[in-house]
């Protein structure tokens, strides 16, 4: 049977349609809903990876300026939610407000903060943590090595786990500080490998306004020594490439 020019046309036009419509639906999806970043360091073993791709919801905590890549500047957020002690976020780091970190949150406004001999201290109550084994590494081809892991458990019940690689490491006595009000107090999970509100200098107290969102669930994940070695070009080495036990973990 015969097309005709018409029905030819007819085609790629509703092609170009149904692609430009996708394309409006994951750009309307990633500025309002769910935007994906991936994993970088290694400061928030074993709870993130290098490597790991996840979604972060940016309606978690309302929106600032920062949400919208700050195209849109104003002050102050909209539909504002405040996170909770033990939530994974993503943040535009405050001394330069462009890049993107990711850590937990332990200090909300007014809590003093102190680490002792590597356990954490929230308003002079130490925070439980237990022994529960050792996550192994593996980083720049060198041998396998053991690091201490402990669940530590918040006062509101997040349980999680954090890792403590150097015994009274530069930050395990660190403190007091106090967060003021607005700003939240960020660790990573890997302690002794973290820049966090512990460095003045190198994160210090997130203001509220910096948050871009909660951390959700995991969707993919390459296991990779540095970010963006994963081989792409070479699909015949993706399932030994890939860490299959990780996709749709839900980061808690």
């Amino acid at each position: 049977m015969a097309v005709s020019a018409n029905t030819r046309k007819g085609g790629w036009l509703e092609t170009a349609t149904i692609v430009i419509e996708a394309l409006a639906i994951a750009m309307v999806v990633r500025t309002f809903l769910y935007q994906p970043f991936n994993i970088p360091s290694g400061s928030m073993k074993e709870t993130l990876l290098i490597g790991d791709y996840l979604f972060v919801s940016k309606l978690s905590y309302g929106y600032s300026r920062y949400s919208f890549y700050n195209f849109i500047p104003f002050e102050g957020r909209i539909f504002p939610a405040e996170p909770k002690r033990g939530d994974v976020v993503v943040f535009k780091l405050p001394r330069d407000n462009s890049t993107d970190y990711i850590k937990r949150v332990v200090g909300l406004p007014g809590d003093q903060i102190d680490v002792r001999s590597g356990v954490l201290y929230i308003n002079g109550q130490e925070v439980p943590r237990k022994r529960i084994g050792d996550f192994v590494t593996q980083e720049d081809a060198g041998p396998p090595r053991p690091i201490p892991a402990y669940e530590e458990t918040l006062p509101n019940g997040v349980k999680y786990t954090v890792l403590d690689a150097e015994e009274n490491g530069p930050f395990d006595n660190v403190g007091p500080y106090k967060v003021p009000v607005g700003h939240y107090f960020m660790m990573g999970d890997n302690r002794d490998n973290s820049t966090d509100s512990r460095a003045s200098w190198g994160v210090g107290y997130v203001p509220f306004d910096n948050l871009i969102g909660r951390a959700e669930i995991i969707f993919f994940s390459a296991a990779v020594d540095e970010p963006d070695a994963f081989r792409w070009w070479s699909p015949w080495t993706w399932p030994f490439d890939i860490r299959w036990n990780r996709f749709f973990k839900l980061v808690r």
